[in-house]
Order: C-alpha cells, then sequence, then structure tokens
C-alpha cells in the first residue's frame, strides 16, 4: 500500500496504490483562489496546501478503507515544482513516514505523469514513446523501463510549453483562466482553418536536424497575440472561437506530428500522451486519427489522472517498491528544477543549496 502526495502547483493531491491497482484518488485545487491574478501565486498556493494536506490524506484512506498503519511506503513529489508548494507536501510526507515507520521516496513529478497511464492501462510497454504535455513542460521521451533505466530526451520545449501558450494566448483573447481548458471550450464553435498560425520547428532539415522533436511555442503565442492586436488597431474585436480553433489546431499539430514521427523513427509502436494539456480534446483527437494511420498504439489517462495528482506519485512510489529500489532518507530535500532524469530523484542533503 503506498500513499502518494502531490503538491507541486496549486493542486494538494493524494492518492494509494497497491501492486499497481489505484484505490484513492482525491485531489484538493486552489486554482480559484489564483484566477484573479490571472495565473499561480506561489505563496497562496504553499498556504492553500498547508490547509489541504490534512484533509486529503484522511479522505484517501477513508476512500482506500485503510488505516494509516497499513500503510507500506509514503511518496512524494519532490521536483519540479514552486519551492514553497513542494516543502509543503514533503514535510507533510517525511511527517508521516517518520511516525508510522514507513521508507520515504522522493520522485520527479514528470515521471509521476508518465507512470498515471499505467493505473488504467498497465504496464508501460518497453520502449515505449512519451509525449508530456502541461502548462510548463512539452516533452518528447523514450522510456524503456520508468524506475530501472535512464529516461532519454529526444527533444523539449525551448521556451513557452504548450499550456504555457494557451494560457497566455487565453487571456490576450479575454478568456478566463486557466487558459487551456478555456481555449478548448471557445474551439467548439470555431473554425480551425480561419487563422494560418504557424507550426513552429516543423520545417525538418533532415536526418540531422537537432531540433526535430525540439518544440517551441513562443512564436505562436506572439502571432495570436499580433492577430487580436490587428483587429483591435481597427476599433473591433477578434472572432474569439476562430483565434481558439486555429490555435488549438496548430498546437495539437506541432504536438502529434512530431510524436508519431519520433515513433516511426526509433521503431517504438507505442505512444502515450500525459500531463494536463492531453486533456483537450483536440489533442486527443488528432493523435488518435494520426496513430491510427501509422499503426502505433496510443495510450491517454483519462481526464482526471492528466491533470496533477497525488495516484500518479503513488503509481511511482509502487513501481519503485516493488522494483526494490531504496528509499531516500528522511532529510531529503527539495529540487524546484530537477531535470527528468529517473523517476526518483537523487537523494540530497537537507543542508543542500536549492535551485530554482
Amino acid at each position: 500500500m503506498v500513499l502518494g502526495i502531490e503538491s507541486s502547483c496549486d493542486e494538494t493531491g493524494a492518492g494509494i496504490v497497491r501492486d499497481g491497482k489505484l484505490l484513492a484518488h482525491v485531489v484538493a485545487s486552489s486554482m480559484d483562489e489564483h484566477a484573479r491574478f490571472g495565473g499561480v501565486v506561489p505563496e497562496i498556493a504553499a498556504r492553500a496546501h498547508l490547509h489541504a494536506f490534512n484533509p486529503v490524506v484522511r479522505q484517501a484512506l477513508d476512500q482506500a478503507g485503510l488505516r494509516p498503519s497499513q500503510l507500506d511506503a509514503v511518496a512524494v513529489t519532490t521536483g519540479p515544482g514552486l519551492a514553497g508548494a513542494l516543502q509543503v507536501g514533503l514535510a507533510g510526507a517525511k511527517t508521516l513516514a517518520y511516525s508510522l515507520g514507513l521508507p520515504l521516496y522522493g520522485v520527479h513529478h514528470l515521471a509521476g505523469h508518465v507512470a498515471a497511464d499505467t493505473l488504467e492501462h498497465g504496464p508501460l510497454p518497453e520502449p515505449c514513446m512519451v509525449l508530456i504535455v502541461s502548462g510548463g513542460h512539452t516533452s518528447l521521451l523514450l522510456v524503456r523501463d520508468l524506475v530501472r533505466e535512464p529516461i532519454l530526451h529526444l527533444g523539449d520545449t525551448l521556451d513557452d510549453a504548450a499550456g504555457e501558450c494557451f494560457d497566455k494566448v487565453a487571456r490576450v483573447l479575454g478568456l478566463p483562466y486557466p487558459g487551456g481548458p478555456a481555449i478548448d471550450r471557445a474551439a467548439r464553435d470555431g473554425d480551425p482553418k480561419a487563422v494560418a498560425f504557424p507550426r513552429p520547428l516543423t520545417g525538418g532539415r533532415g536526418a540531422g536536424d537537432p531540433y526535430a522533436y525540439s518544440f517551441s511555442f513562443s512564436g505562436l503565442k506572439t502571432a495570436a497575440a499580433r492577430w487580436v492586436e490587428g483587429y483591435r488597431l481597427r476599433g473591433e474585436e477578434p472572432p474569439v472561437a476562430d483565434g481558439a480553433a486555429a490555435l488549438q489546431e496548430a498546437v495539437a499539430d506541432v504536438l502529434t506530428r512530431k510524436a508519431v514521427a519520433a515513433c516511426t523513427a526509433h521503431g517504438v509502436r507505442t505512444l502515450v500522451v500525459v500531463g494536463g494539456v492531453a486533456a483537450n480534446s483536440r489533442v486527443r483527437a488528432l493523435a488518435e486519427r494520426r496513430c491510427a494511420s501509422a499503426g502505433i498504439e496510443l495510450r491517454v489517462p483519462p481526464m482526471t489522472l492528466c491533470t496533477d495528482n497525488g495516484a500518479m506519485i503513488a503509481a511511482i512510489g509502487d513501481l519503485l517498491v516493488r522494483s526494490g529500489a531504496g528509499p531516500a532518507p528522511l532529510d531529503v530535500t527539495i529540487d524546484p528544477s530537477a531535470p527528468l532524469e529517473y523517476a526518483a530523484l537523487t537523494p540530497r542533503a537537507a543542508g543542500a543549496v536549492l535551485s530554482g
């Protein structure tokens, strides 16, 4: 029985997993508190985690029908993320682990997103291609054994991530925060061909192209902002639905085109799409169509497991426990800008200098 704790941003999550099976999944979000600021305020997020931690853990235990003494391990996100938010989750997880005499596992937030898919579809094929798309991360990864082998980065975002692009353009269009769901809703009534937005880094320069699987959405964001500006300089309001649909189409096109190309180039027959933007309806639909045409199996977690949650952290913890991985020391600390190399973050002493 592994309890997972997630507190890297604005969701306080607790999940319980046993042998790959999800027993409990509880999330408390502080998103409404950040909405009026148009983005996450770190101090507000940390305070919200303090208030939500105990109720969320108690609810997860109740949902699973367990007593704390029945737990076998505690896993917690130790990076990357907001420093104050991570500290709250880690402090709570340490308290639980120490008081119950349980091993503690510090895990990488993005590896948790990858593991979330196993709760719905079972063990990951070896190898598989993973596309992580969220507010802060866009990465294309070649994954063999998620908890035993290093994770190979084929490409990452060079500037704005896909979710960040959605958030920023939504604000320019006058849509509410968070921008991703707002863009998705607005796009339902729009024409994706109404605006010829660019497809960044898709020109291709042959087999030696160093950016073949990299992502860049800053220019797309700027193009959308200039399109809106053009209307307003003429004293008009832009057709928001068309702009949202065209932007969403451009993002989905770039993401799925590169992911399928990477699968083909590396002889990988399974694509796993995870992260908050994996909940976007057009990303899912275009990925399904392109994977089917290329003979690639597509795996996408359910909507509730795409965004940040404790279940995904419990899933990684469960895999680590079953693989025989050693736990972290109780003086392990956070790493707000931790690179994704392994599922378990390298333990660091409490006195270490924090990055980020």
